[in-house]
This record gives C-alpha cells, sequence and structure tokens, in this order.
C-alpha cells in the first residue's frame, strides 16, 4: 500500500481564497476591512520570516495589516502597554504576539494581557477553557488546520480511535479537544507512555507533534490509518547539508497508511491559513456580522 499524500498547500490555498472572498463580502456590507495586528520583539530569525508570511496572507486575503517590530530590550511594561493599545483600537480585530519572547517578559502575562475576543492565537486561558467547554472561541491555528487536513480525508469522525503523541498547550491539548468534539475515542500519548508503538498501531488517526525527528515508524501505523505530521525539525548531515523532516519516518510510514502530511508542504501552509480565517471571524463577531459557512465547508485539497 502506498498512502495518499495529503497536499496541505492546496488545502491551505482554498482555505485562503474562501476567506478572502468572504472578507470581501464583509468589507462591502461593513464598509470596512478585517484588521489583524502582528508584534515582533527582537530579530529571531525564524520569526522574522513567519511574520513576512502572515503579513503577506493578510494583504492577499483583503485586510488591513498592522505590523509592530520592537527591539529585543523591550520591557515587559511597554509590550503590555502596546497590546493594551491594540486591544482598544476598533481597527484591529486581531492580535498575535509572535512566540518566543525574549527572556526579560513573561510570555503568559502577554498572552493573558489579550483581548479574548480578538485572540486569533487561541492561546488566551479563555479560549482554552471555551474550547474544553464546547463554546465558541478561538482554537489554535495548528490543530485547528489538522482538523480541517482530516476533515478533508474523511467528513465524519465520529467513532474513530485517534492518538495524539505529544501534549504541548498549542497544539496537542488542543489537538485532542478537537478530536473529542468530532466524537473521536481520543489517546494522549507522550514521553511517559508505556508501550507507545503499541498505542499509535491502534489508532485510526495520528497526529504527531512532539518535536522528535522520526520518531513514528512506519510499523507503528495501523494498516490504512491517516497520519497527521505536525513536526518541523531541520537536521544536520555530516556533509553540512540539511533539510526538514517531521516527527513521522516519513519513508516507512507511506508504505502503511492510508493518508499522510509529507513535511514540509502538509500542515505547516495550514497554520497560517487558519489564521486568516480566525482574523475574518473575529471582525464578523466583533461587528455582528454573519460568518460564510464556506469559510469552514470541508473540501478535498487533492493527493
Amino acid at each position: 500500500m502506498t498512502a495518499r499524500i495529503i497536499d496541505g498547500k492546496a488545502h491551505a490555498a482554498a482555505l485562503r481564497g474562501r476567506v478572502a472572498t468572504a472578507v470581501a463580502a464583509f468589507r462591502a456590507v461593513t464598509g470596512r476591512a478585517p484588521g489583524l495586528a502582528v508584534v515582533l520583539v527582537g530579530e529571531d530569525a525564524a520569526s522574522s520570516v513567519y511574520v513576512r508570511s502572515k503579513n503577506r496572507a493578510t494583504g492577499e486575503a483583503g485586510m488591513r495589516g498592522f505590523e509592530h517590530r520592537l527591539p529585543a530590550d523591550t520591557s515587559e511594561a511597554d509590550l503590555l502597554a502596546l497590546i493594551d493599545r491594540l486591544n482598544a483600537d476598533p481597527a484591529v480585530d486581531g492580535i498575535l504576539v509572535q512566540l518566543p519572547l525574549p527572556a526579560q517578559i513573561d510570555a503568559d502575562a502577554v498572552i493573558t494581557r489579550i483581548d479574548p475576543d480578538k485572540d486569533v492565537d487561541g492561546f488566551h486561558p479563555v479560549n482554552v477553557g471555551r474550547l474544553a467547554s464546547g463554546l465558541a472561541g478561538f482554537v489554535p491555528c495548528t490543530p485547528l488546520g489538522c482538523l480541517m487536513l482530516l476533515k478533508g480525508v474523511a467528513l465524519s469522525l465520529s467513532g474513530l480511535d485517534a492518538v495524539v503523541v505529544g501534549r504541548s498547550a498549542i497544539v496537542g491539548k488542543p489537538m485532542a479537544q478537537l478530536l473529542l468534539a468530532e466524537s473521536c475515542t481520543v489517546t494522549i500519548a507522550h514521553s511517559r507512555t508505556r508501550d507507545l508503538p503499541g498505542r499509535v498501531r491502534q489508532a485510526d488517526v495520528v497526529v504527531a507533534a512532539v518535536g522528535v525527528p522520526g520518531l513514528v515508524k512506519g510499523d507503528w501505523i495501523k494498516p490504512g490509518a491517516t497520519v497527521i505530521d505536525v513536526g518541523i525539525n531541520r537536521i544536520v548531515r555530516a556533509d553540512g547539508s540539511s533539510s526538514l523532516v517531521g516527527d513521522v519516518d516519513f519513508a516507512s510510514a507511506v508504505q502503511v497508511a492510508g493518508a499522510i502530511t509529507p513535511v514540509p508542504g502538509g500542515v505547516g501552509p495550514m497554520t497560517i491559513a487558519c489564521l486568516m480565517r480566525n482574523a475574518y471571524v473575529s471582525a464578523c463577531r466583533r461587528e455582528g456580522a454573519a460568518i460564510d459557512p464556506r469559510v469552514d465547508a470541508p473540501e478535498d485539497g487533492g493527493a
């Protein structure tokens, strides 16, 4: 068996297209564009790349972007003051503070200062509680993107056994909550899990988000299972060359799984697409405008 390759780029392009169409309709009704503020503190190279990608996607979606680049020695008080101003700004519907932050700034203090209704990253404790309670809020973009990819493979996840490898607050825990809401039977596995391969072999759905290159082997995978690889790990070879690999050993897993995401080109593109989706939804909620249901419609992104 050779697995179907889940094309995250195609899914993300389709989602961003749906968001752009919905944003145009929102502008026609409200007379303004949704606004997304992105805050970057310092000059971390990877963070700078992410911010540029987010700003470009914001413009392509027809939304207003508000970029704030602060020096690496910015104090926590100054960053919190900026967040207060963005919370109060009616033109800003979503606020994203790029992580990681410099050592002098408490990330938890920053996250909890953001208005939960503008927290398009879905990290605020209020949104974490809303997700756990089944209430409307914002879901972190990466697990939301994973769910959309899964629905592109199987429109119904009800009754499936799912294993999430990794228990981070950003991916693992919210991913488990989303799968529970879809009526999956969910196991969260981690470094202390006994017989991790055996747990994974029972799963119809495997989401790997642990940050260990190639951890999940092909002989761990139940034949025909759907595998979502969230890991993005750069490995450097003896000759100095490098490449990006996931948390799943793709070469062996693709021979067993029914469908699998590649790295790169799988989950990654969906993260920014879901950020655009969250910013649009935030604007609709704040204006009392109808959210276009087609934005979240499952679709087949192609193989």
